[in-house]
């Protein structure tokens, strides 16, 4: 039954040929008696959740099952006060023991090999005690030192791991070694631990730390910090570089992919099992000790550090824009009607326009995270062609939110999300995230004493009340939002392709006090003087800026144009989104090649003080369009909307 050759081939054959009429199989626990083995090992490790931990288990497992032998597994969850008794009971079950990772103290490690030898140690060195796989951690973190300073960075923040860890030991030995080497790199230390959730609890700690690059105990930790980083809409790595340890196999799927030190992982657990049978197969085989060197893999969440203030990102200045042909498209003939439901679900308030095609979504932003600054906003917001031209958290900025007001500082409180600027600290995430709240929303009839212009569809008023409240909850200020849709006149027979205006019209009323509205410019950022009625637009194909001041970003930021223009262009077709300012022109916030976004600035180089009482009112008109303009027919249009009252 065992195979030896010892017995007559004829004998055996008819032995097996009996056994197999008679269902008959050997006993596992009779063998081992009579062996005086149970032909089964057992790997201790701290956490199983852990894909490295699953990746040497993986490697022991594939060599143990060539030799015969099984596996058993025991998981300590990072308890090192059971790991002990843990690692000795799964002992007295099996013929020998692989420790991953112990988390035991050097004296309590010597007397537990003594008690459950044969062992072998993967990343833990014994002194000779037994034979021991540990990977050269120090000269990984110093690989991963190296790697951020050849980028500008020198201030990184590092993520430690467990505390009786010794591989976050051997981390903390290649920091070291690192800040030797660079004598203005400064390196800080926050605790964590070994998981996910250890990061993204971390991640506040991180920004307020002001480091340009964080270096986490391992990936999984990486990917906490990812998460947190991405809630509170910081880019990674163009705000912040992260790196981990151990190359996971999801490190690369991460997003951006993550920068971290690949380990032999499954390696590690075959070369513990040829060590383990070794030594089960000869008590006399001495005890070794083998070295794994880590290399660096460079992937998308670590690039080189932000230099200088706020930028404006210049565009093709010189490059005007080319009329496509478009498609004509029929354009409807009913004007846009809002819908509000009897039961007011604010996530069901639409804006449709001749069969039921939807121009607009309003969403109540009760979903937003916290660290967001929950407020109302609209999105998406297409073109008639149904081109959607705004966009929600996207991955450069998480606190984006389609077409909304959005103000980095009222009163000190923030109604922008993300990180706020303080002066000679730079961006820091802060508890200071106010909310609007809606109080309610009704449909009114345009009034007619508001003209809009020949052959427009009168259309209807979105109105909505809206709570202004600080980060303790206590009210600041009331806005009166009032939000009108009609069509585009066309002209008879026209092949032009029709368009749309969006109408935004918002009060904001010192009900609850003063107000001092600031933004990053008035607080010490040249040029961040965002913060208004703010437009975010997807990343596509291309796009480009046209403006009274001229063509591209650098020449409309800053400006006091009183329209600008993002033409857009993916898939071979172009929309144009013209933004007007009807009364009162401030500077315009504008983005195009970081992302595209604008806002008239309420506080662009100066805060903008409300008087208790007083009021302040925010005008925005858009023009959707599934065309392409040029910078003179953007201004013709420009101009019918606000001369002669057509509004």
């Amino acid at each position: 039954m065992n195979g030896r050759s010892t017995v007559d081939a004829t004998i055996a054959e008819r032995v097996r040929e009996a056994a197999a009429g008679l269902s008959y199989r050997p006993s596992n626990a009779a063998r081992s008696l009579a062996l005086g083995r149970t032909q089964t090992v057992a790997l201790v490790v701290p956490d199983l959740g852990n894909p490295v931990f699953q990746q040497i288990l993986r490697g022991v497992m594939d060599g143990a099952a060539e030799d015969g032998y099984r596996v058993l597994v025991a998981d300590t969850v990072e308890d090192d006060q059971q790991e002990g008794a843990i690692a000795l009971e799964a002992r007295m079950r099996c013929d020998a023991l692989v420790l991953v990772s112990p988390r035991i103290g050097d004296a309590e490690l010597s007397a537990l090999i003594a008690d459950v030898e044969p062992v072998v140690l993967v990343n833990r060195e014994t002194g000779g005690a037994a034979p021991s796989l540990v990977v050269d951690y120090e000269d990984a973190a110093l690989q991963v030192v190296q790697h951020l300073v050849s980028l500008g960075h020198r201030r990184i923040v590092y993520l430690g791991g467990p505390v009786r860890s010794a591989s976050d030991e051997l981390r903390r030995a290649g920091l070291a070694r690192g800040q030797k080497l660079h004598a203005d790199l400064e390196i800080l230390d926050l605790p964590a631990g070994p998981d996910i959730q250890a990061g993204h609890l971390a991640a506040p700690a991180v920004l307020a730390t002001r480091a340009t690059a964080a270096v986490a105990f391992n990936d999984l930790v990486a990917f906490g910090l990812l998460a947190g980083l991405n809630e509170a809409g910081v880019a990674v790595p163009a705000d912040i570089s992260v790196a981990g340890f151990d190359d996971i196999e999801l490190s690369r799927y991460a997003t951006p992919a993550l920068t971290t030190v690949a380990v032999p992982q499954a390696e590690l657990g075959r070369h513990a099992w040829r060590e383990l049978h070794a030594v089960i197969d000869d008590d006399a085989h001495p005890a070794s000790s083998a070295r794994f060197t880590p290399s660096l893999e460079v992937r998308g969440s670590t690039g080189p550090v932000r230099q200088g203030p706020e930028r404006v990102h210049v565009t093709d200045d010189d490059v005007v824009p080319v009329l496509r042909e478009e498609i004509p498209t029929v354009p409807p003939t009913a004007a846009p009607t809002w819908s509000v439901p009897a039961d007011a679900d604010a996530d069901a308030v639409m804006l449709t326009c001749g069969d039921g095609l939807e121009l607009v979504r309003r969403d109540a932003g009760d979903r937003m995270p916290k660290v967001h600054a929950r407020r109302p906003y609209l999105h998406p917001v297409h073109t008639l062609a149904g081109v959607p031209l705004t966009d929600v958290s996207p991955v450069d900025h998480r606190h984006h939110y389609g077409v909304g007001i959005a103000v980095p500082d009222v009163n000190g409180t923030s109604h922008w999300g993300g990180r706020t600027f303080i002066e000679d600290v730079g961006p820091t995430l802060l508890k200071n995230h106010g909310r609007q709240t809606s109080e309610g929303v009704r449909v009114e009839a345009v009034p007619a004493s508001r003209p809009v212009g020949a052959g427009a569809e009168a259309g209807e008023v979105l109105v909505e009340d809206v709570l202004w409240s600080d980060e303790h909850g206590d009210p600041q200020l009331r806005e009166e939002r009032r939000i009108t849709a009609r069509l585009l006149p066309q002209a008879p027979g026209s092949a032009a392709a029709p368009g749309w205006v969006l109408d935004w019209r918002s009060t904001l009323h010192a009900d609850h006090g003063p107000l001092e509205i600031r933004s990053p410019a008035t607080n010490g950022r040249p040029g961040a003087g965002y913060g208004g009625l703010f437009w975010r637009l997807p990343i596509v194909e291309s796009t480009s800026v046209l403006s009274a001041a001229g063509t591209g970003e650098n020449r409309a930021h800053g400006s006091s144009s009183p329209w600008v223009a993002f033409v857009q262009r993916q898939g071979g077709r172009s929309t144009t989104l013209l933004l007007v300012q009807p009364g009162q022109v401030r500077p315009w916030f504008l983005r195009s090649a970081e992302y595209p976004g604008a806002c008239p600035a309420l506080a662009w180089d100066a805060p903008l003080l409300v008087p208790a009482g007083g009021s302040v009112q925010l005008d925005l008109v858009a023009v959707l369009l599934d065309t392409e303009l040029t910078s003179s027919a953007a201004a013709a249009l420009a101009a019918d909307l606000t001369d002669g009252g057509q509004r």
